[in-house]
């Protein structure tokens, strides 16, 4: 029977009546803000704003528990609640100060919020939730251990590696080298002087007077006291040439000694004499070492006889670079032949014809994403351990996760396919395997393509980094040098990773741009 347009109007009244019931607040403003300083968001609840009151609730929670754990970690030596906030506050108390104040606006501003929620019956403003940003800013600025102070400060410190390795190049060339050197012998402790060398004609001669004295050492203060003060006297060297003296102790340790924090570097003459003075240096000797002990002096010349040459560490970079590029260029092609399968199981509308296929689409789904989520440096070590050290592990992680990683682009490449054409060759009468030769395949090859080039820009930056954990390529090279500190090495290996990279992505830019 139908309704009368009195019985439809009386329908529609009752139904607005309703939904304006349902959002009707359940508490006055004043309550709602009282609620909300009690426990934030449940004033915004009571408002029938239910999402907003529980994010703020979350957050404020969040806050708050990260910003007592840190309050308990400064102050993690005393005990008691409060004495460990006052510790904390002696520690940080810019930190404690800002974070403190930041979440208490945030309780205040949350109960204002309650407050207009009530009155206004609409959602006010996003200022609380800008203020529950800050809050975090402030915590993730200490939780992060910030410290510009510092980075400033230490600035100088940092700039002579750091111009080594934004400039290498010298590191890059050696020459042939031809040494000129002579020594004489010194004796520390008391005991018979050693016999002084005989000048031979033509042959560089060292002079060491005196040729018995003491080391440089400390006292019961770590005050140093100073060596015996000798004079070395060098003849036939080469004329006008640089002159480095280098100190050896009994052991066979060789090593330079100071003056003035400078190591000893002088020119010889135009007769290719020199006399110079030192301080015997300071050496650490073991307290069960007693008796006199023999030392050397060598005064050394090194000059170039040849022309430029490659350095051992540019060879190597060269080598490790080009190792890191096919490992990227087979990572992807085992992960494209490995993928492609999978992607068609990974395909909603591919797999949606029974339950049976469907099944198999979650199960395939799971999979590539438990693979995907794992990162490329941890497959990584897994496959060290498994196949050893090498570019064979760094193939390994880097197909593991390119099969991964392109099957999903692959599947959901298919599933944004046209369906015109497939549900034209299905109304031919073709079977699944038909369908997916000729209408699903013409139409994925360009993103296939696009994919594929792009997976092995990736793959290619990737193995500069799983090289860091024994997986081959010029990360590898690159940990040893930092290791080391030998950064003029470091900053080869970092020069020819961003050129590589650079003409990687343009080499597949310009691919793309003639296939697509």
């Amino acid at each position: 029977m139908a309704k009368t347009p009195q019985q439809k109007e009386q329908s529609r009244q009752a139904r607005v009546t309703a939904r304006t019931a349902a959002q009707n607040p359940l508490v006055a403003p004043p309550i709602a803000a009282i609620a909300s300083l009690l426990i934030p968001g449940l004033g915004q609840i009571l408002s029938r704003q239910t999402q907003r009151g529980v994010l703020i609730f979350s957050a404020m929670a969040t806050g708050g528990g990260i910003f007592f754990w840190r309050v308990a970690e400064l102050g993690r030596r005393v005990q008691g609640f409060f004495p460990s906030i006052g510790r904390a506050l002696e520690r940080s108390p810019g930190f404690v100060g800002l974070a403190a104040g930041a979440l208490a606006l945030v309780w205040l501003v949350a109960a204002w919020d309650a407050f207009l929620c009530s009155r206004n019956r609409k959602r006010p403003g996003s200022g609380v939730f800008a203020l529950v940003l800050v809050s975090f800013f402030v915590l993730g600025w200490q939780i992060a251990e910030i410290d510009v102070v510092k980075m400033v400060r230490q600035a100088p410190e940092a700039l002579p590696p750091l111009s080594r390795v934004i400039w290498p190049w010298s590191a890059a060339i050696t020459f042939e080298t031809e040494s000129l050197s002579a020594r004489a012998e010194i004796l520390v402790g008391e005991g018979t002087p050693p016999t002084r060398p005989v000048p031979v004609e033509d042959e560089p001669y060292l002079l060491v007077e005196p040729n018995v004295g003491s080391m440089t050492s400390q006292d019961a203060n770590y005050q140093p006291v100073p060596g015996t003060r000798i004079t070395l006297s060098g003849t036939n060297f080469a004329a006008n040439t640089e002159t480095e003296i280098w100190w050896r102790d009994p052991l066979g340790n060789e090593f330079r000694p100071r003056e003035d924090s400078k190591y000893l570097i002088f020119q010889t003459d135009n007769e290719g004499e020199f006399q110079l003075e030192m301080t015997m240096p300071y050496r650490m000797a073991p307290p069960s070492a007693q008796g006199p002990f023999l030392h050397t002096v060598e005064a050394r010349q090194v000059s170039r006889v040849g022309g430029p040459q490659a350095s051992e560490a540019l060879k190597m970079t060269i080598s490790r670079m080009i190792e890191t590029i096919f490992m990227g260029m087979m990572a992807t092609f085992f992960g494209i032949i490995f993928s492609l399968p999978v992607s068609f199981l990974a395909a909603r509308n591919i797999m949606s014809g029974s339950r049976l296929t469907m099944a198999l689409y979650y199960i395939t789904r799971a999979i590539l994403n438990i693979i995907r989520s794992i990162e490329p440096l941890i497959w990584a070590l897994i496959a060290v351990v498994w196949v050893g050290l090498g570019p064979f592990a760094g193939i390994v992680a880097l197909t593991l996760h390119s099969i991964a990683a392109l099957g999903k682009l692959y599947s959901e490449a298919i599933e944004g396919i046209d369906g015109g054409p497939i549900e034209a060759i299905q109304a031919t009468g073709a079977n699944r395997l038909q369908t997916i030769m000729f209408g699903v395949i013409p139409q994925m090859i360009s993103p296939f393509i696009s994919f594929s080039i792009y997976r092995w820009d990736i793959n290619v930056r990737m193995s500069t980094v799983i090289g860091l954990v024994g997986g081959g390529g010029i990360g590898f090279l690159l940990v040893q040098y930092i290791r080391l500190l030998d950064y003029r090495s470091a900053g080869i290996a970092v020069w020819f990773i961003a050129i590589t990279v650079a003409t990687l992505d343009y080499v597949s830019a310009e691919i793309r741009n003639r296939l697509m």
